[in-house]
């Protein structure tokens, strides 16, 4: 897929503001503090009609105005889509070709943007739950039934820990709510499993790619329970262990929810003795690898990859932007980036067209 044209209105920084982007590389380079990234936060936006960088859709709209608006043209094989895209300070609004969408995930389903920004170093060593969003983001862009499976997933999760907030708990209700966790449990560790396989078949493929050194890298993904023959008995073990824990601190201590992953490098964890540089490689790598997941070309993602440039010496930049180029569409962000046969746009202050 491609987006050929973006239109802002009253978003962040940009009053009104348009582009035409070219497939292959784009590159927006500019002072700090004129938009570049908000720029690239608006693709990101709509793929899942929220910003990588605020929970707060509000904080989209620019200062003294009511709403925020983009507007999108997306080309995926034949297929062209008109996408709109109003913030208001109430709730948001998503039109497709014209029509009002009642489920994100029909956006979700004609958008898929993959993105790289400097705090991405830190997967590994961050909290887990950045990376449970990512296998989560990307097995759903994948796989609709996965996207079904967690949503539910999420919604029981909800209903046990009010269950176990009340002030009397009811136990068969509970042991209900238990048993469908676990049922749904098995077929998202299920796709994690699967997931995680396919990614190690390409994972040091594009590591290679990036540094032209053969050290192995591997993708770990740590189930709460082995999914085995055995699964649903030992899950719902597992939580009647813990339960009289989860009465105490009235909510769920295990799950698919507190799962997690993690990459080593030639059999030694990366969060822990790799370096920022190897750490850095692996977040890329991985962020990378759910492009070459996806079968069909016309499906394959957008790329993102906000200011990071400016963190690799030359010989691991001009890999990466050889490697990019393989890419049916890239964003690269920065503040002097000179790289040849590419759509360079340049963003100032006075960067205004109207759309």
């Amino acid at each position: 897929m491609l987006i050929k044209r973006i239109g802002l209105k009253n978003f962040r920084n940009h009053q009104f503001l348009s582009f035409d982007f070219a497939d292959h590389l784009n590159v927006l380079t500019g002072d700090n503090a004129v938009g570049k990234t908000n720029i690239v936060e608006a693709i990101y936006y709509l793929s899942l009609a929220r910003s990588f960088r605020t929970g707060e859709d509000e904080d989209l709209i620019k200062k003294n105005q009511d709403k925020a608006e983009i507007d999108a043209v997306m080309v995926e094989g034949d297929i062209t889509r008109k996408i709109k895209v109003v913030i208001t300070k109430t709730g948001k609004a998503v039109m497709i070709n014209g029509k009002n969408i009642s489920k994100l995930s029909e956006l979700s389903k004609c958008v898929n943007v993959i993105l790289f920004q400097p705090k991405d170093v830190m997967l590994f060593s961050g909290p887990p739950k950045d990376r449970r969003n990512f296998l989560d983001i990307s097995i759903s862009k994948k796989s609709s039934i996965y996207l079904d499976y967690i949503t539910r997933y999420e919604k029981v999760l909800k209903e046990r820990n009010d269950l176990l907030k009340a002030d009397s708990i009811n136990q068969t209700l509970l042991d209900v709510t238990t048993e469908l966790m676990v049922k749904l449990s098995g077929s998202i560790i299920s796709y994690r499993q699967m997931y995680v396989k396919d990614i190690n078949d390409i994972l040091n493929k594009i590591t290679r790619a990036l540094t032209g050194e053969k050290g192995k890298f591997e993708l770990k993904y740590y189930p709460f329970v082995a999914y085995d023959a055995d699964f649903m008995e030992n899950a719902k073990k597992a939580f009647k262990r813990v339960e009289e824990s989860d009465f105490k601190h009235k909510q769920t201590s295990i799950g698919v929810h507190r799962e997690d992953i993690s990459i080593s490098l030639n059999g030694r964890d990366i969060a822990t003795f790799g370096s920022q540089g190897e750490n850095r490689i692996a977040a890329l790598a991985l962020k990378l690898s759910p492009y070459f997941l996806i079968e069909d070309k016309d499906k394959k993602p957008i790329i993102v990859l906000d200011d990071v440039m400016s963190e690799l010496d030359k010989k691991h930049q001009e890999r990466l932007i050889a490697f990019l180029r393989k890419f049916n569409q890239v964003f690269i962000t920065g503040t002097k980036l000179d790289i040849p046969d590419c759509n360079h746009l340049q963003i100032n202050k006075q960067t205004k067209e109207v759309f």
